[in-house]
């Protein structure tokens, strides 16, 4: 099947770059300190990430673009302060910031020459006078402060804010070896410092068959073959830095089995989003020796406003794009346990309608897999899906960030940070932890779920959750036996609410559960995670998923829900498990 490249264009709204390349003294190119006193270095095993003891680890996190573009500055600091953004990205629960840039501005720091940057300096004090590397390394001890990791993501060969419709990682006069040497250089300058955690090797590389420059994925050393391209990218940045994660995106169109890539049929191709084509890497995967173990593939995923995708023509939901767009194309490199996923864009606008529907299923998909993802994006300036601010900087999209907040890694009614020592958001913070006060050993105590598709079901945001026979305990359950403990938290807004629930068994094993609890009037549950969710009347009821129906002595499972209100969000009361009475605390 054939598309047009449609794709979007993040257009900058803000902000007017003031040219002059200033030179700076060579002891600039001096590296930094290391930033913390535990490593806090993450490696792969098998399809998951984890630290240095083997501690699972879910990397939720948020890109945040501008050092790519033209301004090559983060966008928003024209008006916006940086430190209160990169505080309220912790205290909100991201604990990876993914942050584009081009290999022009990589080979410009390298230089020492640096353009004027874009910043407003009576909302930023702390930045008065400091050049964009300057300001870039300000921020990364700001993230070190907050418990925020971050990773680089070469854009673009140019500083271009279109320069991600470039179909290759070379233009112009940037070359293939100029993308090697920017990434060596990226390598050795944050090589100690462990708030850099690694490299996403080159956005979204594309093309079709009938494309005079595009990506493929085969076995040859050919000058368009990103497979070659990445694997010889990742060998250096490896050789430098043998601690960093490389994150190795997908292609736009991979050849039918028998079909050759010389061939122009426009039928003969897989065709899939730009960076989204995983499909070549069960015949031809990336090979990094040694170093095996720090590779992450990539793939990105976006809805029908973006472009309307023959997957999206018809009746669509969560069980036909996991069976016919994300398993053949990548998630299968989860489910077969080759390497880890983290989907480095997914997001869009709140429709209330396509959308939002294709969202919500990649939603529940990544929470319940435990996918690693940075969704898209912080910036509002983003033309064809909006962000999680708004046009002033300031003000948060509380509906989008409900739909985002149960896929970010929380433990125990807090956010869950990477940094061994730092908890996310800082000393003192209310909202998140570090890694080492996370209960057990990663994000959830129960395996990663084998079901199938349609045996963890998505709810769709209707009204009212239709109410399926997997809404009554099946007849291997324990009895009630009457202790059980709840800690409710919420946000809400002015139509709506998301709902946390820790549910803690202080009692015996259970086999399965069910958790019930009044509504407050008025309230009306649109979607839940963690489980089965139906509501009659006020009566919420939630039955385990397949992957968290053991609930050991002792154990805890973290669900939740959004709901709409009619102006009045309340506190839900009564909550029971089996049937008995919890205590709520």
């Amino acid at each position: 099947m054939s598309r047009s490249p449609v794709r979007r264009l993040r257009t900058a709204l803000g902000g007017v770059l003031a040219a002059g390349a200033l030179a700076l003294p060579l002891a600039l190119s001096a590296a930094p300190a290391q930033a913390a006193s535990t490593p806090d270095w993450l490696h792969v095993q098998g399809n998951k990430i984890v630290d240095a003891s083997g501690k699972e680890v879910w990397l939720t996190g948020v890109n945040w673009f501008g050092f790519n573009a033209d301004e090559r500055i983060f966008h928003g600091l024209w008006s916006a302060d940086m430190r209160t953004l990169t505080k309220g990205i912790a205290d909100r629960g991201m604990n990876v910031v993914r942050v584009p840039i081009s290999t022009e501005l990589l080979l410009e720091w390298k230089a020492g020459t640096f353009s004027k940057p874009n910043v407003n300096e009576f909302a930023n004090p702390e930045l008065a006078g400091l050049n964009s590397l300057q300001i870039f390394e300000k921020w990364l001890a700001m993230c070190e402060e907050y418990g925020l990791k971050v990773f680089l993501d070469v854009h673009s060969a140019e500083a271009d804010n279109s320069g991600h419709v470039h179909p290759v990682w070379w233009k112009g006069s940037i070359t293939t070896e100029d993308v090697y040497e920017g990434w060596e250089w990226a390598a050795t300058r944050w090589k100690t410092n462990d708030t850099m955690i690694g490299a996403d090797i080159k956005n979204e590389p594309h093309g079709t068959q009938g494309s005079t420059e595009r990506a493929k994925w085969d076995g040859s050393t050919d000058k368009d073959n990103f497979k070659h391209f990445a694997e010889t990218a990742s060998r250096k940045i490896l050789a430098i830095n043998p601690n960093w994660l490389v994150f190795v995106e997908g292609i736009e169109v991979y050849p039918k089995e028998g079909v050759s890539w010389t061939s122009t049929g426009l039928t003969d191709y897989h065709n899939m989003w730009w960076g989204g084509n995983l499909r070549g890497v069960r015949d031809f995967p990336i090979d990094l020796g040694a170093n095996q173990d720090q590779l992450v593939y990539s793939p990105h995923d976006y809805g029908p406003l973006v472009h309307l995708q023959p997957w999206f023509k018809g009746d669509f939901d969560r069980t036909s794009l996991e069976r016919d767009v994300w398993d053949p194309n990548w998630l299968y490199l989860h489910k077969e346990n080759t390497a880890p996923l983290l989907i480095g864009e997914w997001g869009g606008f709140m429709d209330g309608g396509p959308n939002e529907k294709w969202m919500l299923a990649l939603r529940d998909l990544i929470t319940d897999r435990r996918l690693s993802h940075t969704f898209w994006v912080l910036n509002p300036n983003s033309g064809d899906t909006g962000g999680l601010l708004g046009y002033d900087w300031a003000t948060w999209d509380e509906e989008k960030y409900a739909l985002l907040k149960p896929a970010l890694w929380q433990d125990g009614g807090k956010f869950v940070g990477l940094d061994h020592d730092v908890p996310l958001g800082g000393v003192g913070s209310t909202t998140g932890k570090s890694l080492s006060q996370v209960n057990g050993g990663g994000p959830t105590a129960s395996p990663t779920p084998s079901v199938t598709p349609s045996a963890t079901p998505s709810v769709t945001p209707s009204a009212t959750p239709s109410v399926t026979p997997s809404a009554t305990p099946s007849a291997t359950a324990s009895p009630a036996v009457g202790t059980c403990a709840v800690t409710y938290t919420a946000s809400s807004w002015s139509s709506g609410l998301s709902g946390s629930v820790r549910l803690t068994n202080t009692g015996t094993t259970l086999t399965s559960w069910n958790l019930t609890f009044t509504a407050p009037a008025g309230v009306s549950v649109t979607q839940g995670w963690g489980g089965t969710w139906s509501q009659s009347g006020t009566t919420v009821t939630v039955t385990n998923a397949a992957w968290n129906g053991n609930l050991a002595a002792g154990g805890t499972a973290d669900i939740g829900f959004n709901a709409s209100h009619g102006g009045t969000a309340g506190t839900p009361t009564g909550f029971a498990l089996n049937g008995a009475a919890c205590t709520v605390g």
